[in-house]
């Protein structure tokens, strides 16, 4: 196989950025022959503007066509389990857009057919090859700053406005969505979290619905984490704050790492925290520490450079960014913060899944829906 034949399902916003940047060659050995759809003015608009690319109103009839190896899934939640599982069954890779789906007991499904597979299996986590991110994992992963001690992050430059919730009918509701800004906005930072420190054990937060726009899911969060180790963390998160904020803290034994307006700091102490503790025997004193900026090698090459390890995988056998399964870390830590928020109590790691999902059909059930216009996105500048 020279080149990967790819079809997209969904032509949303972020869809159609996907077929934008694959037409306009961005990725190379990567080839654009179908989209699916379910709204005309979509399909329409594929056709009117790239002839040469197959439109369906359905995704099966797509996965049957015998034009594509691979599947791109851009559709509302829900259906990112399901899409998957069936791409796999039909023998396609299947790259899928975040989150991983709305509920871990629909995702585990997934994970394990993929596991059985001989398919590639991806998740568009794009903020995994931002430069600053990465240096973060290498340096925590080397273990020369020992073991966490705390994480903080502030993610509130999330802003979005009224037009935003109101741009599709499936936004912003627990039977649409299936949630807010903890599984539209924050699967990037959710990753990221685990990615870099590991998974918490337990979860204690507080989601607040509709607190800053008229909408029936959560729009402002506040979490607070602990790990294994006894370390702790908070994850403070919002879509009603401007100019917003993100800036996360990692509290090492060894020293802090301050990621803050694209800059990362070090703040390297000359000798850990509990060798300290152990030695000295004054009154209260402070380690000599060293204060730099870590250089950076300034590549971060998003969404384009996720389909791009994606199709060597396919090709070469070259590392994802992020393997498929890896989904559900990101969606476990935000169903235990809904499951948490929803019940008032501290949630263990893994969560409950069956009450979760009993839990999230109450509001599905209650969910109000709302009949709007579609409308399309600039999305260009965001995760």
């Amino acid at each position: 196989m020279e080149n990967v034949r790819i079809g997209i399902i969904g032509i949303g916003n972020m869809g159609s950025s996907h077929v934008k940047w694959i037409m306009a060659g961005e990725i190379e050995h990567l080839v654009l022959t179908a989209v699916a759809d379910i709204r005309e003015e979509r399909r329409a608009w594929v056709r009117e503007t790239y002839p040469d690319v197959a439109v369906f109103d359905d995704a099966e009839a797509l996965m049957t066509s015998g034009l594509v190896d691979a599947v791109l899934i851009a559709t509302p939640h829900y259906l990112h389990p399901p899409l998957a599982i069936a791409a796999l069954n039909h023998g396609l890779h299947v790259m899928s857009e975040k989150p991983a789906g709305v509920y871990t007991k629909a995702v585990r499904e997934e994970n394990e057919l993929a596991r059985k597979s001989d398919k590639t299996f991806a998740i568009m986590f794009n903020q995994r090859t931002h430069c600053m991110y990465r240096k973060v994992k290498e340096i925590i992963a080397s273990g020369e700053l020992g073991a966490l001690r705390r994480v903080n992050w502030l993610i509130t430059d999330w802003f979005r406005t009224q037009y935003y919730y109101d741009s599709g009918s499936w936004r912003a509701t627990w039977d649409g969505e299936g949630g807010g800004v903890l599984l539209n906005q924050c699967p990037h930072n959710l990753d990221l979290l685990q990615w870099m420190v590991g998974m918490p054990v337990r979860v204690r937060a507080f989601t607040h619905n509709g607190k800053w726009h008229n909408i029936e899911v959560e729009d402002d969060v506040t979490a607070y984490m602990e790990f294994e180790n006894g370390a702790t963390g908070v994850f403070i998160t919002s879509t009603g704050d401007m100019p917003g904020d993100n800036r996360l803290e990692i509290v090492m034994e060894g020293g802090t790492l301050l990621c803050d307006g694209g800059t990362l700091t070090l703040k390297k102490l000359s000798m850990p925290i509990e060798e300290y503790q152990k030695q000295y025997n004054g009154g209260p004193a402070w380690l000599k520490c060293e204060t730099r900026t870590v250089e950076l090698d300034g590549s971060c090459t998003q969404h384009q450079g996720v389909l791009r390890a994606f199709v060597d995988h396919i090709l070469n056998g070259g590392p994802l960014v992020a393997e498929g399964t890896e989904g559900i870390n990101s969606l476990m830590l935000s169903n235990a913060m809904y499951l948490s928020s929803w019940t008032g109590e501290t949630v263990e790691l893994p969560i409950d899944e069956d009450r979760f999902l009993e839990e999230l059909n109450k509001r599905r059930k209650a969910s109000a829906g709302k009949a709007v216009e579609e409308k399309t996105l600039d999305i260009s500048g965001t995760f």
